[in-house]
């Protein structure tokens, strides 16, 4: 464990909520990770076009999140925006 996350107090709520959200992720990665070894294979570097993919998936994300954002500005809802 990092020893610098190790010192970060929270409330037993943090915690809990901490736990519930590493639990659905090891479910996601463990069900997505099994899915694309099954269709695909593990030889990345045999994937033609994988890092132009991977980009327009990360772009793809990222304008989710931007208009997510706006939807929500519109509706007026704080999105809660960062101060620093």
């Amino acid at each position: 464990m990092d020893t610098l996350n190790a010192t970060i107090e929270m409330t037993p709520e943090q915690e809990k909520h901490l736990l519930d959200i590493k639990e659905a992720f090891t479910q996601l990665v463990d069900t997505k990770y099994r899915k694309g070894q099954a269709e695909h294979g593990g030889s990345l570097w045999e994937k033609r076009g994988l890092i132009d993919m991977a980009i327009d998936e990360a772009i793809d994300q990222v304008t989710y999140l931007i208009t997510l954002k706006r939807q929500l500005e519109l509706l007026g809802v704080d999105p809660g925006y960062r101060t620093e």
